[in-house]
C-alpha cells in the first residue's frame, strides 16, 4: 500500500483531525515519510487542514 492511501486511511479511521506526528505513530511510519505524503496530498486537494498543523480527510 502507498504512502498517501495509508494516510488517508488512517485519517478516516480517526474520525477527526490529527497531527503529522500522530498519523505517524497510528500507521507506524516515521514522520517525515508522513510529512512529504501530507505536502502531496494537500497539493492534490484530498486533504485539508481544519487548523493549524492538523489535517482531515476531505
Amino acid at each position: 500500500m502507498d504512502i498517501e492511501k495509508t494516510v488517508i486511511e488512517t485519517l478516516k479511521k480517526a474520525g477527526k483531525p490529527l497531527k503529522a506526528g500522530e498519523i505517524a505513530e497510528l500507521a507506524g511510519m516515521e514522520k517525515k515519510v508522513v510529512d512529504k505524503a501530507i505536502k502531496i496530498l494537500k497539493t492534490g486537494e484530498k486533504i485539508v487542514s481544519p487548523k493549524r498543523c492538523y489535517y482531515e480527510a476531505k
